[in-house]
């Protein structure tokens, strides 16, 4: 799937803006016939991009969980060539009408989907655009469902959320990223994979159609190959290659252009930096190195647009990552907007991209699991094989974080055949998972995995204020962990700290103990040699599903969520930059 894009052959228009939308807690709009128009009765203005929880609380919907109806109009371009709706992503899973007929819905949560509107909007005309939206999470994916019937069913209530979760994390509803409309020829350039070497070649493989053979561009070199059963394969060296790497991110700019007798009929194009990236021993390689991971976890969340797309913090978060030393980020638990990726290439923050599952209960896995799991695994590596910044892929974070034997006892099929069929998708990048605790060490999902990754919260959730004990239980994991011969990664770790807060000896929710965790762990991470860096759990803080744990937020950030610096912040910054 080609990201929208300008140029001589190709057109996008953005659809944010205000729309309007109607909340269906009884599930009645499809018969009483909204997908034709909402009506301006109990409808009310939204924000696209943007979730509807902190825009619409004061009307009741913070916590709703549910369907809603969402509603804008547009005039259809005059160019001439097909027509394509493209969302970024809705949270979590969408049916589109245009005046009133079907057009199309949603795959995998969390990506981007294409409809083909040619036939159902005629040149220049004004068009009403419904999409239903819900964040009422599938029962069978690999992010799986969740009600309050759960908690009582198993006797959990101490553990039950509001709204219903399996994740600690605010289950945001909306559209929350941008909605483009698309033209472009109505035979042209499909998909393309890029690899890139250190030694400057830039290996292509195009799908096309409606031409006769394929030129790309890059860094002065050129290359032409003719399009054969719709696919044509080439391969460029640019010379005096400068390698892509946090350092020097340095992009080039790459053309690839669809030939017809002799004439240029359609282009896309993208900024490609030159880099490999590779596992050897307990070690990770970027362009041959060595390399030590420092970095955090993230996740996109924002006063008032919840998970909606927030440029501004994205610049201001790129900043806050350099000024820290980081050189990576995982985007737990879920894939992120594109617009993170462009930002992670130019400033070359390396990524690890995972994808929606998390805590997978395979008490309740079935074969429908692993198909939707492949599938999203699938959609993610095809959005974002050709980013520079992705270095690894991330097939879960915590399955079996209830304990669950069957867990123990029933997985190792799953994560063969998931791994499995990654592997065959993306060759050239290493497959992980994030490890919890109660799956044990030898978790069955490290058989399969090229970097063993663990979330640990020695010093918080166990050993709570004990710092000696809590180092030397991490210690005790890594020299588990690295028993499987692959190099260790700690992708989680960290804790709670109030802004505010402090203290002259250890204590829980201080900024001082906050600080004095990290800098513990992170003289565990950098004098063990299987580990290959870790990532402090949280960038900053963000909203949970209401909780007696929570205040609010998980205040696991060493930011507050308006991106004040805690004492935290400073102490990452002297640890991996000395400053």
């Amino acid at each position: 799937m080609i990201r929208p894009q300008r140029n001589a052959y190709r057109d996008a228009v953005d659809l944010s803006g205000v729309w309007r939308v109607r909340f269906d807690p009884d599930e009645e709009g499809e018969a009483a016939g909204w997908a034709g128009g909402i009506g301006p009765d109990a409808s009310h203005d939204i924000a696209v991009p943007g979730s509807w929880n902190e825009q619409l609380a004061e009307a009741g919907y913070m916590n709703y969980v549910g369907p809603a109806w969402f509603e804008t109009r547009f005039r259809a371009p005059q160019n001439p060539g097909r027509r394509v709706l493209r969302f970024g992503s809705v949270d979590y899973l969408a049916d589109v009408w245009i005046d009133g007929r079907h057009a199309g819905a949603s795959s995998a949560p969390m990506l981007p989907f294409e409809i083909d509107v040619t036939e159902l909007t005629a040149p220049g005309a004004i068009v009403t655009l419904v999409v239903r939206v819900t964040n009422l999470l599938p029962v069978d994916g690999p992010m799986q469902r969740v009600t309050r019937e759960d908690y009582l069913r198993e006797n959990r209530r101490r553990e039950e959320y509001l709204p219903a979760v399996r994740f600690d994390f605010f289950p945001y509803g909306g559209i929350n990223r941008p909605v483009h409309l698309v033209t472009r020829p109505e035979a042209g350039i499909i998909d393309y994979r890029v690899t890139t070497a250190t030694d400057g070649r830039v290996a292509l493989c195009v799908e096309a159609e409606g031409g006769d053979k394929l030129r790309a561009t890059i860094g002065g070199a050129v290359g032409e190959a003719p399009l054969i059963d719709g696919r044509a394969e080439l391969t460029l060296t640019v010379p005096d290659p400068r390698l892509w790497s946090p350092a020097d991110p340095h992009l080039y700019e790459l053309s690839i252009e669809l030939v017809a007798a002799g004439v240029v009929v359609d282009e896309v194009g993208q900024q490609l930096g030159l880099r490999e990236v590779r596992v050897e021993g307990a070690r990770l390689l970027l362009n041959g190195t060595p390399v030590t991971l420092t970095g955090f976890g993230k996740h996109e969340d924002s006063p008032i647009r919840g998970r909606g797309l927030d440029l501004p913090l994205l610049v201001k978060d790129f900043q806050l990552l350099k000024w820290t030393g980081a050189n990576s980020v995982r985007t737990s638990h879920y894939p992120y907007a594109e617009e993170f990726y462009d930002f992670a290439d130019r400033h070359g923050i390396l990524v690890i991209d995972e994808v929606f599952s998390i805590n997978l209960d395979f008490r309740k896995v079935g074969p429908e699991t692993l198909v939707l799991h492949k599938q999203a695994v699938a959609e993610l590596i095809a959005r974002d094989r050709n980013r520079t910044c992705v270095i690894a892929w991330s097939l879960a974070n915590e399955p079996g974080y209830l304990g669950e034997p069957e867990y123990r006892d029933q997985s190792e099929p799953y994560w063969e055949a998931l791994f499995g069929h990654a592997r065959a998708l993306d060759p050239t990048r290493p497959l992980t998972h994030a490890n919890v605790a109660y799956a044990g060490i030898d978790d069955p999902a490290f058989r399969h995995a090229d970097i063993c990754t663990i979330n640990r919260y020695h010093g918080w959730y166990s050993e709570p204020g004990q710092l000696d004990r809590a180092a030397a239980a991490l210690r005790a994991d890594f020299d588990a962990a690295a028993q499987h011969g692959k190099p260790v990664f700690v992708a989680e770790f960290g804790a709670d700290a109030l802004a505010g807060a402090h203290a002259t000896y250890d204590q829980l929710f201080t900024e001082e103990y906050q600080a004095d965790l990290i800098e513990a762990y992170w003289h565990e991470i950098a004098a063990h040699p299987a580990v290959i860096g870790g990532h402090v759990w949280n960038f900053a803080d963000f909203r949970t599903a209401q909780h007696g744990r929570r205040v609010i937020f998980n205040l696991k950030g060493v930011f507050t969520r308006d991106r004040t610096p805690k004492s935290a912040a400073w102490r990452v910054r002297r640890l991996w930059t000395g400053k």
